[in-house]
């Protein structure tokens, strides 16, 4: 039982990241922001790390490139336009149009890994879809073709693609890396990176001048939404498994837009209703292991 209102809070917490996001853009530059969030988050995770396997494994040759990268994309690429896009457009739009990544990572794993996509799937990749389309376009679709669609939104897609793109290169990390390692390691690279960026848009100059809602909002990001979300997702898919504890991740969205709503007064219009019930019904479809039967019924 203990394991389902870990799961429960995790997808509440991490819906909460697009609110901190969100205030912390305000105030604080894309890369100082980001240094800071995962400066917290490498040091807790580097402790966490050796509390629960002992010790932060010594990467092979071959690993160098792979975690590199993921260190790039999960938390260069994807922060940078995390707090960009957060600074321009309301948390909970953010949020629905960023819950589309399950599909954007089954179509990637259909085309790369020769994963089968089944009729329930296809279903749910084209509710999405569909969803994600109407919460971008606020329900309006000539708004995509006659310049409705503004930064924002594009700096929000560059998240979805930086993850799938960290969540790929995941998937062949993970076969030698425990998942708390491999995140480690990439939140200590991307940390590294992100600094230079950070230092030149002021960060050292400017920290000191931070409101404290703002240090707030990172040491949010860094431990809670980074470190304690992970590691109770991760102890969900050690004892529920992966495709149960996923499903979770459908209470993200539906947590941020609430929130967002109760916590910087952002309006929940029938748009974001509609596309973030088709989202979550669509990653859900798309998540789910149905029985063969129940598939042959369906087509």
């Amino acid at each position: 039982m203990l394991v389902y209102v870990k799961l429960i809070l995790t997808a509440i917490l991490w819906g909460g990241t697009f609110i901190a996001g969100r205030v912390v853009a305000k105030d604080v530059g894309p890369f100082s922001a980001a240094f800071f969030r995962f400066f917290i988050a490498s040091i807790f995770l580097v402790l966490f790390t050796y509390k629960i396997e002992g010790r932060l494994p010594v990467l092979q040759k071959k690993q160098i490139i792979p975690v590199f990268l993921l260190g790039m994309t999960g938390v260069f690429l994807y922060n940078v336009f995390f707090f960009k896009g957060l600074k321009i457009i309301h948390a909970g739009r953010a949020a629905v149009i960023i819950a589309g990544n399950p599909i954007i990572i089954t179509l990637f794993s259909a085309y790369f890994f020769k994963e089968k996509l089944s009729p329930i799937k296809v279903i749910g990749i084209i509710l999405s879809v569909t969803g994600a389309v109407i919460v971008i376009s606020k329900g309006s679709f000539t708004e995509i073709f006659t310049g409705g669609v503004g930064w924002g939104e594009f700096f929000i897609f560059g998240c979805v693609f930086s993850w799938v793109s960290y969540s790929l290169i995941g998937k062949s990390v993970m076969d030698r890396l425990s998942p708390l390692a491999a995140v480690s390691y990439s939140s200590l690279i991307g940390t590294f990176f992100l600094f230079f960026p950070a230092f030149f848009e002021g960060a050292v100059q400017n920290f000191r001048h931070y409101y404290l809602v703002d240090w707030v909002g990172m040491f949010y990001l860094g431990f809670f939404g980074t470190v304690i979300g992970f590691v109770w997702y991760y102890e969900g898919i050690k004892k529920i498994g992966p495709m149960k504890a996923s499903l979770f991740i459908n209470f993200v969205p539906i947590s941020a837009v609430v929130m967002a709503f109760f916590m910087l007064d952002e309006p929940i219009t029938l748009s974001l209703f509609i596309g973030t019930f088709l989202v979550c019904s669509g990653v859900y479809l798309t998540n789910k292991r149905f029985t063969p039967d129940l598939i042959k019924s369906t087509v």
